[in-house]
């Protein structure tokens, strides 16, 4: 309804024409509907993909392939049978198809598979696969959410900050920079496209980690409010990943206050998340703390710790040798010296962390207790155990041994002492930024994020040994990195699925179109982020050899396949025909675990440790004895495609299988399993 005091009402009143003022009075009221508290940004035109190695064919979208307009045509007809001049759209004219490019919008349809690079075997034949994928991130995470509806524990990403600076961002093959008036519109159409897709990746008890900026940061955590709901913001944690050093040394006298810290966003899918265990990280800290002044002993009584420094014979010479001891003794106000100079007294604190101790208030749950003055006892509640004493104040108290906060530390340089649990302020983090350019044995410093902030945030969402971890942001490889060396430290079996593309920085970029070489030739191909960083990195961290064939390390066990994500045509896929191109999509959906069903084999079925596929319906009755077999042994396949349009058919199928294993219906024209539009579209 229009409002007298509304500008925007007033405007529209003035419009002359009738049909005019109407029309755009409802399109404001239909605004003003949808609009609530929250934020508003402008959706932006899909993106769009080029495909160089995409067939050209009549009726496709193109574009040239120099980057010479940014307009786009459709294929007419071409000029003879040999198809090698394609005759555009409108004005498009004539061209070589050699100049030319498929061009697909994210509204399109597209048939996405995979084609495998490279296969490193060097862990457990029985361990997951660690898969990396070079694509467009939004079509993968499309495939993904066919084969992964809710199975991923933990998403970490590190999108474009979109500072507007020399590292711009693409956006439907062109750089957003500061002069581009929608770039935060055009960075949230960007960013809310994946993240809704995101979303169905979780399970209900999973939850994504987002590292960001100051430029993005407010309205990121906004548009997450609209994507999880504000209810499931965990918590912004603030990390420390510059000092006030350097260059920003002469704009910090100048007076400005320059950036020390980005941020890293967590948002849960539900309160799920709540109930799984998380890992507390721990900080050290500098210093003896003074409250530090009990002692218990084995019999249950309370001495002091000054007393039993002095007791041990190597202790006390280093107190009488550096002057610490006085005419009442030793002073615990003098630690700090002692633990200074005395190699002793430092052996006798990490040898008796549990006998010392201090107080603190007593918790409400163990009141009533009544301990004795002079001695301790322990009282169980909530789950956990407490000691309590009385002070000879008649002040009841808990004792917190020195053993609760006495632990190695998660800083840059693990170290054996005292220690806080770090809360949202993450320190320390500059050291590490101070080599991240060489971390993974492969040079590149472009946004790199440290591996240790990637592993610590793994470890404290979620210590699950088998999660799985997804970052399709995944430019040089971190993220498999941290969780491949995660998984050594502490045997576990996570898996890393890493999405990244081959994405060419702006200053090669320019170069390059200067020599007339363009995205999809291979000098290009071979400058991009994941041929020439992320692949290599991540080929010398699980081998321990560097491309150039020096050592590097003694390697990582682990297991990785690299693939391309490929688009299919459907115009050459007949039935039962590109099935290796899909095929690793259903190894994915089954686990990424041992060998791969490749081809359509002679029997009609095929089953491996962790999935089958039932290709031939007919061939049903051997298919279920084997699934059946393989259940007995104690072996079931986790999941089995059955392929056929019939429905009867399928639920037949699910009848004679064991019960407990999941079954999926693919249809029989395999590319249709995996279709991708802008709504994704899933079976």
């Amino acid at each position: 309804m229009p409002n007298e005091s509304n500008v925007l009402d007033q405007l529209i009143s003035r419009i002359d024409d009738e049909t005019l003022r109407a029309r755009l009075a409802q399109e404001v009221d239909l605004l003003r509907g949808s609009r609530r508290f929250g934020l508003v940004f402008d959706r932006h035109l899909p993106e769009s993909v080029r495909l160089p190695e995409h067939p050209i064919r009549k009726g496709i979208r193109v574009a040239l392939r120099d980057e010479s307009s940014t307009e786009t045509w459709i294929v007419d007809r071409f000029t003879d049978r040999t198809r090698e001049v394609a005759v555009l759209s409108g004005e498009g004219g004539e061209h070589h198809i050699s100049e030319l490019v498929v061009v697909r919008e994210f509204g399109e349809r597209i048939y996405p598979g995979l084609r495998s690079l490279e296969r490193i075997e060097n862990g457990h034949a029985d361990a997951p696969w660690h898969v990396v994928i070079n694509g467009e991130n939004f079509h993968a995470l499309q495939a993904l959410r066919s084969t992964h509806h809710e199975k991923v524990d933990l998403i970490y990403i590190d999108p474009p900050y979109n500072t507007g600076g020399k590292r711009s961002w693409l956006y439907n093959d062109r750089f957003v920079d500061s002069s581009d008036r929608a770039r935060s519109s055009k960075w949230l159409s960007f960013m809310e496209r994946r993240l809704n897709v995101a979303w169905h990746l979780l399970k209900p008890s999973g939850a994504i980690m987002v590292s960001i900026g100051d430029d993005e940061q407010h309205r990121l955590r906004m548009l997450m409010d609209q994507v999880f709901g504000a209810e499931n913001c965990v918590n912004v944690i603030t990390v420390e990943m510059s000092t006030t050093s350097g260059p920003k040394t002469v704009n910090a006298q100048q007076g400005t206050i320059v950036k020390n810290v980005e941020y890293v966003v967590i948002y849960r899918k539900s309160d799920e998340f709540d109930r799984v265990p998380h890992t507390p990280l721990l900080d050290s800290v500098d210093g003896w703390a003074p409250n530090y002044t009990m002692w218990l002993y084995p019999d249950g009584s309370v001495g002091a710790l000054s007393d039993e420094l002095l007791g041990a014979e190597d202790v006390r010479i280093d107190i009488e040798r550096y002057g610490l001891l006085t005419r009442r003794g030793f002073s615990m106000k003098s630690m700090d010296k002692l633990l200074a100079v005395s190699d002793a007294a430092q052996r006798f604190i990490e040898e008796n962390v549990d006998r010392i101790a201090r107080t603190d208030r007593l918790p409400v749950s163990c009141r009533g207790q009544c301990p004795p003055v002079g001695k301790y006892i322990t009282f169980q509640a909530e789950n956990r155990s407490y000691i309590l004493t009385t002070l000879p104040s008649g002040t009841e108290v808990q004792v917190m041994p020195l053993a609760m906060n006495y632990r190695w530390s998660d800083d840059h340089k693990s170290r054996y002492g005292r220690t806080v649990i770090r809360g949202d302020l993450w320190k320390g983090f500059f050291k590490d930024m101070a080599r991240v350019d060489q971390e993974g044995g492969v040079p590149f410093n472009n946004g790199k994020k440290p591996r240790r902030l990637v592993e610590q945030l793994i470890r404290w969402a979620n210590n699950a040994p088998d999660s799985i971890i997804v970052d399709f942001f995944g430019g040089s490889g971190t993220t498999t990195e941290a969780v491949m060396r995660l998984n050594r430290e502490d045997g576990g079996s996570r898996q890393s699925i890493l999405v990244t593309n081959n994405e060419v920085a702006i200053s090669e970029a320019s170069m390059l179109r200067s020599l007339g070489v363009h995205h999809g030739d291979p000098d290009w191909e071979a400058r991009g982020v994941f041929e020439n960083v992320c692949r290599p990195r991540i080929s010398t961290v699980v081998t321990g050899t560097r491309p150039d064939g020096s050592m590097y390390s003694e390697g990582l066990p682990a297991n990785v396949e690299m693939f391309d994500l490929t688009y299919l045509d459907p115009g050459l896929v007949r039935r039962g025909h590109e099935f290796e191109s899909v095929a690793p999509l259903m190894w994915l959906e089954g686990g990424a675990r041992g060998p791969r069903i490749g081809e359509v084999p002679d029997e009609g079925w095929a089953l491996t440790d962790t999935y089958g596929v039932l290709f031939d319906i007919d061939v049903l009755s051997a298919f279920a004895a084997a699934a059946t077999d393989a259940a007995t042994s104690g072996k079931p396949a986790a999941v089995v495609f059955i392929i056929t349009d019939s429905e009867a058919e399928y639920q037949h199928a699910v009848e004679r299988l064991p019960v407990g294993i999941e079954t999926v219906q693919l249809y029989e024209d395999y590319l249709s399993n995996y279709t991708i539009n802008i709504a994704g579209g899933a079976r």
